[in-house]
């Protein structure tokens, strides 16, 4: 039983490794990201937003639903992992 699961985790980290061979390099100013949605967030983000903050812009109006969901996601961990380690009084 050892021997699968060490094998599935060999397989799988194969998989993601082999998945990340098609990044940008780290930084590279000529990614698909620094060079079409970087330029339009930095130049439309008191336009669109009226939000002086480029990052609060980005976390709050263009990425509010992702945000959302994470802190969904956070706060539900949280509360399961106080129901799991609560004591119960008899």
């Amino acid at each position: 039983m050892k021997r699968i699961a060490l094998i599935a985790v060999f397989l799988t980290g194969a998989l993601l490794i082999y998945g990340t061979v098609d990044f940008p390099d780290w930084g590279d100013p000529e990614s698909p990201a620094s060079r079409h949605v970087s330029p339009r967030y930095i130049e439309k983000t008191v336009e669109e937003t009226a939000t002086p903050n480029m990052v609060t812009s980005v976390l709050a109006d263009y990425r509010g639903y992702d945000t959302l969901g994470e802190t969904t996601v956070i706060f539900t961990a949280g509360i399961a992992c106080i129901l799991l380690i609560r004591r119960l009084s008899k």
